[in-house]
């Protein structure tokens, strides 16, 4: 089975004693004592986060390790077929993204998620398995770039956290750059069985992830399946 869980804002970069969707995650996975990956690479390997994550992590009896590409790089392709759960951290997606394929982390990654492994995470780390996501790397405005295309579509992480992002994907629908938009709000994810399957998880106050589309000149926003958590 392939799973994306893609979080729309919060988890433990924000509040590290929540862990609600930190504790969805590893509920997916049946193992005992999983092993679990933090890719930090967006924040380029910030060390606070990586505290945040192994706090969060131990305390829901993992195996919890991180990838760093800033300092001395372990052997990837071995380190990646040990895992049960890849978590990617928010940050810059498109630094993130180049510093990937120069190692060839894509590869192992896709290789990973079609061999069952969860692949997750917050922001950037929620929009890098679409085929494209709208993302504020660029300090002037936000925009749309091509990602590593695990999953169909286009997704916008902190849809209701920001208030550019609801204009721009309705700008993007408008001039028909886009056919549609996935929007994931701040404390939802939005959970993906096998490319078809998908549920919104709230782990907020009434928080939902949508299927966003443009007819007659209005904005559609069609919820998805939702539970909470």
């Amino acid at each position: 089975m392939r799973q994306i869980i893609a979080i729309g804002g919060g988890g433990f970069g924000r509040n590290p004693s929540d862990r609600k969707i930190e504790k969805y995650i590893v509920d997916q996975q049946n193992k005992e004592n999983p092993n679990v990956c933090f890719i930090p690479t967006a924040t380029g390997d910030n060390d606070a986060y990586k505290v945040n994550f192994y706090d969060v992590f131990t305390k829901l009896k993992c195996n919890p390790t991180h990838i760093d590409f800033f300092k001395r790089t372990i052997n990837l392709e071995e380190h990646i077929k040990k895992q049960d759960i890849i978590f990617v951290g928010g940050g810059n997606t498109k630094s993130m993204l180049a510093v990937w394929k120069d190692w060839g982390l894509d590869t192992l990654l896709k290789k990973a998620y079609e061999n069952g492994v969860i692949m997750c995470g917050v922001s950037a780390g929620a929009i890098c398995w679409f085929e494209k996501g709208i993302t504020d790397s660029w300090a002037d405005d936000l925009a749309i770039m091509d990602c590593l295309g695990f999953v169909k579509g286009t997704c916008c992480p902190h849809y209701d956290e920001e208030p550019a992002r609801r204009p721009y994907v309705k700008g993007q629908l408008a001039n028909n750059n886009i056919e549609d938009c996935i929007g994931v709000e701040g404390h939802a994810a939005l959970h993906i069985i096998n490319e078809e399957s998908y549920k919104s998880v709230n782990f907020g106050t009434n928080k939902h992830s949508y299927i966003v589309n443009y007819q007659d000149n209005l904005v559609i926003e069609n919820p998805y399946d939702s539970i909470s958590i």
